[in-house]
């Protein structure tokens, strides 16, 4: 089986993390897996949202740390080296360095979401959690970086001092504590998490596609810019938008008091 599993409900696309027996612990093929997924989507007018989870009740635990000292057999049907030798940035930008897809994305965690497993998690627009999911950055405790952002989103997200105890620490938090300090924004019983993020996704996919692209790209484009310099690309952004099919579609629908028929044009 693959390291990522790649399924369509309608027009969300569904990522599942697939090595269960090590809590979905990352490896290079599985983020190249991930990332050619992501590039997928953005490419396919027909996705409309992304949801990432992980199999076997665990989100992911983070960087498979027995396979990066040479102790575990991995499988490698995507020959990594190669791919990595095309495009040496390819697994970070499935970490989401220098890199986003154009469409929205639901997190559905259950179980750990450790170290690399948080650090996906603050890409994501919107966070769903089974009520005992743990989070952490834990890089720390092994004299690791965390090098998937963390350093960086986790202050811009939460409030700073939870922000660097977290990070500085290696403390696990609990689904409850990231609720409330902003990490996460639905709580739910375990087991129903997949569940949720699939409802909001199709709340998102329903919307206007354009419309939502546009506002993910200006939720991370914009994230620490200057007021003005963001307010100017949200003008551009949202001009796009309203140059669109979809635009004159939308209000048409509404006075005439049917569903819209987005086409994505």
């Amino acid at each position: 089986m693959p390291d990522a599993l790649i399924e369509r409900d309608g027009h969300v696309m569904i990522i599942t993390m697939n090595r269960p027996a090590r809590m979905n612990a990352i490896t290079g093929p599985m983020l190249i897996r991930m990332y050619d997924a992501y590039e997928e989507a953005s490419n396919d007018p027909e996705v409309r949202c992304i949801v990432v989870t992980g199999a076997g009740g665990n989100f992911c635990s983070g960087a498979d740390l027995r396979a990066m000292a040479g102790d575990a057999e991995q499988s490698d049907p995507l020959d990594t080296r190669a791919r990595m030798a095309e495009d040496p940035d390819i697994v970070y930008k499935a970490l989401f360095r220098h890199y986003r897809p154009t469409k929205p994305i639901v997190a559905a965690v259950e179980g750990v979401a450790i170290a690399g497993g948080t650090e996906i998690l603050q890409a994501m627009e919107i966070r769903v959690a089974g009520e005992s999911a743990r989070f952490g950055v834990s890089e720390v405790r092994w004299s690791l970086y965390p090098m998937g952002g963390s350093a960086v989103r986790l202050p811009r997200q939460i409030p700073y001092t939870h922000a660097a105890e977290i990070l500085l620490t290696g403390k696990h938090i609990s689904a409850a504590e990231a609720l409330e300090i902003g990490l996460i924004g639905h709580v739910v019983p375990d087991g129903q998490a997949l569940e949720k993020a699939l409802e909001i996704a199709g709340v998102v996919a329903a919307n206007g596609p354009l419309a939502s692209a546009a506002i993910t790209r200006t939720l991370h484009e914009c994230d620490g810019m200057e007021l003005d310099d963001a307010l100017r690309h949200e003008w551009d952004y949202g001009q796009a938008v309203f140059r669109s099919n979809d635009a004159k579609e939308g209000p048409k629908a509404f006075a005439e008091k049917r569903t819209p028929n987005f086409t994505g044009t």
